[in-house]
């Protein structure tokens, strides 16, 4: 298991999609249309809500940029426990595969999300923030 440190606060973008995991690809797509994101990191931010996960297709917002028909998120600074995946796309089920086994770790913030960032066209970083007791920032 990798950890990955946020030394600051990362604004974003987000369409959420109107279904999981079917609509994940329409949100990106929706967001490309909405946002220039050439340059941009890519991000997606997943958490349960009752009985469904709420996703969140995203991209790095410049600062104080609000974008209309996209909601403003805050991925925190902090240290997360994660899994570099390469070339997700051969086995798209890999990235919920890595998710099962970091929330299986008791020291994840309870109030946190699970974040994949797109580091290219073809690898992902998935990430699970640690409790505040557990941060070293």
């Amino acid at each position: 298991m990798e950890q990955v440190i946020l030394n600051k606060d990362i604004s974003v973008l987000c369409v959420t999609a109107e279904s999981f995991p079917m609509g994940i690809g329409k949100a990106f797509k929706t967001l490309e249309e909405k946002v220039d994101t050439i340059g941009r990191m890519f991000y997606g931010i997943s958490r349960p809500d009752r009985n469904t996960i709420v996703y969140k297709a995203a991209v790095e917002a410049k600062e104080g940029e609000q974008m209309e028909g996209c909601e403003v998120f805050i991925i925190k600074k902090g240290t997360y426990i994660a899994h570099t995946i390469l070339d997700w796309k051969k086995d798209e089920s890999s990235i919920g595969k890595a998710f099962q086994s970091l929330l299986q770790d008791t020291r994840i913030d309870p109030n946190g999300a699970c974040v994949e960032q797109y580091l290219n066209g073809k690898d992902v970083i998935c990430m699970v923030r640690l409790d505040d007791k557990f941060n070293n920032n």
